[in-house]
């Protein structure tokens, strides 16, 4: 790419939604509730699972742990664009971007990695049930989760390492919330084919390996579903895992819209509405799909208000 007359940038400007001030509140407002409802669901099932013995089972061992990712995974990119909304010019730093970058699509693949580790849990408990107890015990769900997380930070690291040896220049607008690589690629100065060919083999990888792991999970579990002699069996076996398929298809589905293709030939406001809903609208619907409708959640969730009720009247009592 030719680099006379374009001067190197050391910092990118986000785009605004609206050009709108009471647009811009409106939209800060807006996010800010989803964020903030999106942390305390998410927290509150961490919390929820690490207090009641009843859910130390690896279904909610791995929600957990899907939970936590929630938390880090919408703090990445939310509150930067919360304050963008604010800012008469939302600035990012080039070092800053590509850390945000790097975390971001880490925890997307950890996030793929723990769906598909559900997947695989509701199989053994539907298809395998007599060896449920052996096959996922407590030190090999330890295990799995720990390989979700290290190998979900481990597989953006060589494409975040090659995005610092590119240089910038103007123009250094960015027609997105977050640094997302399609609009990091725009800004280059530099050839960034190969770097393009790193990130989009490795994203397709990652998605469609743990699609076709999750679809195959499902597909041994409908076909036992459909074995079952009692159609009351059958739904009450099919429900447990509606919610996780319904999370897998919204989930996938996105991703593979934004990034299971060449992503510069697509326009970029296409792009950020569908970002908004992987990266802001997931993480608030998965606590209430999974869990917060759950019967064993609920219970928990009474046990732990009147909890705290009590340490509260104790206290009070006590002043």
């Amino acid at each position: 790419m030719e680099t006379a007359n374009r001067t190197l940038v050391t910092e990118f400007v986000f785009l605004r939604f609206s050009n709108s001030p009471h647009l811009q509140l409106l939209f800060f407002s807006l996010f800010l509730l989803v964020y903030l409802l999106s942390l305390v669901s998410n927290a509150l099932i961490v919390l929820i699972v690490a207090l009641d013995g009843r859910l130390h089972t690896p279904m909610y061992f791995f929600i957990c742990n899907l939970s936590l990712v929630e938390l880090w995974y919408t703090t990445v990119t939310v509150p930067k664009m919360l304050a963008n909304f604010l800012c008469s010019q939302g600035v990012i730093s080039v070092p800053s971007c590509i850390t945000q970058y790097y975390f971001f699509f880490s925890l997307v693949a950890t996030e793929l990695f723990i769906l598909t580790t559900m997947a695989f849990d509701r199989y053994v408990a539907i298809c395998r049930p007599l060896h449920y107890q052996l096959l996922l015990s407590p030190q090999t769900c330890g295990t799995l989760a720990g390989v979700c997380w290290s190998v979900g930070f481990l597989c953006p690291m060589f494409p975040s390492f090659l995005l610092t040896q590119i240089s910038f220049c103007t123009p250094n607008q960015i027609n997105h919330f977050f640094c997302d690589a399609d609009q990091i690629f725009r800004l280059s100065c530099t050839d960034t084919y190969a770097i393009q060919a790193v990130g989009y083999g490795l994203s397709t990888v990652i998605i469609l390996g743990s699609l076709v792991f999750t679809m195959a999970s499902y597909a041994q579990i409908l076909a036992t579903i459909l074995a079952m002699a009692s159609a009351a069996a059958q739904r009450k076996t099919f429900s447990t895992c509606a919610a996780h398929l319904s999370v897998v298809t919204i989930y996938f589905g996105t991703l593979i819209f934004m990034y299971v293709r060449p992503a510069v030939k697509y326009e970029s406001n296409i792009n950020k509405i569908v970002a908004i809903f992987y990266s802001v609208i997931t993480p608030l619907l998965n606590p209430l799909i999974y869990t917060l409708r759950n019967k064993d959640v609920k219970e928990a969730l009474k046990m732990l208000v009147s909890r705290i009720q009590r340490i509260c009247h104790s206290s009070w009592e006590t002043q």
